[in-house]
């Protein structure tokens, strides 16, 4: 069977009154699919961006509500090498400007969580204009994290709580998680049902440590460049077998 009868295959296994209406991925593996390969790191990154467009079209055909990219962390911005990181602000920058098109196209809007007041002018330039550019489209809410980190957002979140304490907003006493998560950067989006993360790697990297609460984690030995329509199926349909408890009996 070819790759693309097995994905129709998948596709045709998935319920769409069960589809998690929220996903996330760590996107990881870009590094070592360039190292097995012979070639720079950066390589590994550009190839990467061909998984993002096949996984943002399949969660837009699927009905996904919102589809969140761990683009690039605190801990990337701060400690990889100088020309690896312009490398990467350069490849989102071709990319934003090369799927503009295809974004409103399908009805995609773009969001970003994560400090983007230390971003390079120009890649908040292309930010801002393509969030403006999609805006008004009601499909799928792409967001991309970068230079992102839960503590950090956590932190803020407890920031902004404390002043609208400080101007009787509400009394220490009425805080809940359910007011708490307001004032977290993915409070218009729908909760976390669904956290993939790619090349096998056992553990969170700092991302979305509030959202993941009850989220189903879902861990593939697939390196991100390789990642297709296909492994998201497999994400979901897995996600469509487990019994989501909330902290309840079955």
């Amino acid at each position: 069977m070819s790759e693309t009868e097995v994905t129709s295959q998948l596709r045709k296994q998935i319920d769409s009154s069960k589809l998690p209406r929220h996903i996330a991925i760590i996107m990881d593996g870009n590094g070592r699919w360039a190292k097995q390969r012979g070639r720079p790191r950066i390589e590994g990154h550009r190839a990467g961006t061909n998984s993002v467009r096949a996984v943002v079209e399949a969660a837009a055909e699927l009905g996904i509500s919102a589809l969140t990219l761990y683009a690039l962390s605190t801990e990337n911005w701060r400690r990889r090498p100088v020309l690896e990181i312009k490398a990467l602000m350069m490849l989102l920058v071709e990319y934003l400007k090369r799927e503009l098109r295809e974004l409103n196209e399908n009805n995609i809007r773009l969001k970003t969580i994560g400090r983007m007041e230390a971003l390079p002018p120009e890649v908040q330039e292309q930010l801002h204009l393509t969030i403006d550019q999609t805006r008004n489209n009601t499909g799928l809410i792409l967001n991309l994290a970068l230079n992102y980190g839960g503590q950090h957002e956590i932190l803020d979140a407890v920031k902004k709580v404390l002043y609208a304490i400080q101007k009787q907003k509400f009394s220490v006493d009425a805080l809940t998680p359910e007011i708490f998560t307001t004032y977290l950067s993915t409070a218009d989006l729908p909760e976390l049902d669904l956290m993939i993360r790619t090349s096998g790697e056992m553990r969170i990297s700092n991302f979305l440590l509030w959202q993941i609460a009850y989220a189903e984690l879902y861990i593939t030995p697939v390196l991100w460049p390789d990642f297709r329509k296909q492994h998201l199926y497999e994400a979901i349909l897995e996600y469509q077998h487990r019994s989501r408890r909330f902290g309840k009996i079955s």
